[in-house]
């Protein structure tokens, strides 16, 4: 079952360290991750008994060649079109998953898009703005971050448009 943390309690994760840096409120959300589940988002928003809405899966994606991250709600998908039509491009792809890995520092999984090695264009479901709190990934499988979506795309510089498709 989903119980609540204090940052202070979990391990911090590179995703923890860069709020706390930037002085941004979050919540650490944290629950038990069964290691057979695939569907990480899925399984969050179940674990946490919430709307799959509010709970935001991150993706690495390739457009026109360079990596990029969407941030979308896990109730959906990535639609692909308009997010390479966000980032000015043609054709997106999903990233391969050990290049995901490698490039943000995180497992599949356990992406966040907050705490990266190195920046990378990100573009956030517009979605998100009209939440009060999103949930993404804190940086492991079972831990998630809660905060103002508004907080979410400034701290990572991102783009918001509408790329998530229910």
């Amino acid at each position: 079952m989903a119980k609540q943390d204090s940052a202070k309690a979990a391990a911090a994760t590179p995703a923890m360290r860069a709020l706390t840096k930037l002085g941004v409120p979050f919540t650490v959300r944290s629950y038990h991750h069964d290691p057979e589940e695939t569907d990480f988002g899925g399984e969050a928003a179940r674990e946490l008994g919430l709307d799959p809405s509010v709970v935001f899966k991150t993706l690495l994606t390739e457009v026109d060649g360079q990596l990029t991250v969407a941030v979308v709600p896990v109730a959906g998908t990535l639609d692909l079109k308009a997010l390479a039509a966000a980032c000015g491009g043609k054709r997106a792809v999903m990233a391969d998953p050990t290049t995901a890995e490698r490039k943000t520092g995180y497992v599949v999984g356990g992406i966040s898009p907050l705490g990266q090695r190195s920046q990378l264009p990100t573009v956030v479901d517009a979605s998100a703005l009209a939440r009060e709190r999103v949930l993404v990934s804190g940086g492991r499988r079972g831990l998630d971050i809660e905060l103002r979506g508004e907080d979410l795309v400034r701290v990572t510089r991102a783009v918001t448009a509408n790329v998530g498709r229910v």
